[in-house]
């Protein structure tokens, strides 16, 4: 089973969860043998409750839907080392659950703390006046003239921020690339006009 039916939008949390406790740890069993229909019926007894833990956890709908979809193909995929006299299946099943969902929050934060550590890091200085200077001192003419000498990696990122108004996030996802990536772009590109203009550092 290389996946898992999607969890119903909406998914309440109280939904009562189906199947006793012995017939969850059946499925399991059976599941663990390679039966696709016994973990359908795992999924569909367990999954209104997975879903309502990962989103306790997260507090964002698509998080969860993903992190319950990811715990299921882990369930699924590690049945054999389910072992029903340390704990109920579903039990086994949250705990699955909430090591996901918790690992979304840090790969989440992670990104976000990345991203606030480049912008604190390459914020412009007052000694760096690149942009301002190839928009004040010299005429479009020019900077165009001097743009078409980028590479074609830099004189898109610069092209799309500088004269098509984009923000440095917008232009990372026209250019279907990381953040870093088009800001690391953006700021060679800038440099290099600022070498090619003569503009002072």
């Amino acid at each position: 089973m290389d996946h898992v039916r999607p969890v119903p939008d909406g998914a309440p949390e109280g939904a009562p969860s189906g199947g006793n406790p012995a017939q969850l740890a059946d499925l399991l069993r059976q599941a663990a043998l390679g039966d696709e229909a016994a973990f359908a019926a795992f999924y569909d007894a367990t999954s209104a409750r997975a879903y309502g833990l990962a989103l306790r956890v997260v507090r964002n709908p698509a998080h969860a839907e993903e992190v319950t979809q990811e715990a299921y193909l882990d369930a699924w995929r590690s049945s054999t080392r389910y072992d029903a006299g340390r704990g109920s299946a579903v039990g086994w099943l949250l705990t699955i659950v909430h090591r996901k969902a918790v690992d979304r929050i840090r790969s989440v934060e992670a990104a976000t703390s990345r991203d606030e550590t480049w912008n604190r890091e390459t914020a412009p200085t007052d000694h760096d006046q690149t942009s301002e200077a190839a928009h004040a001192s010299l005429d479009a003419a020019r900077v165009r003239s001097a743009v078409a000498t980028l590479t074609d990696v830099q004189r898109q990122a610069v092209e799309l921020t500088y004269f098509g108004g984009y923000t440095h996030t917008e232009v990372a996802t026209l250019l279907d690339v990381p953040l870093g990536t088009a800001k690391t772009r953006i700021r060679d590109g800038l440099i290099r006009l600022r070498d090619l203009m003569g503009v002072a550092s």
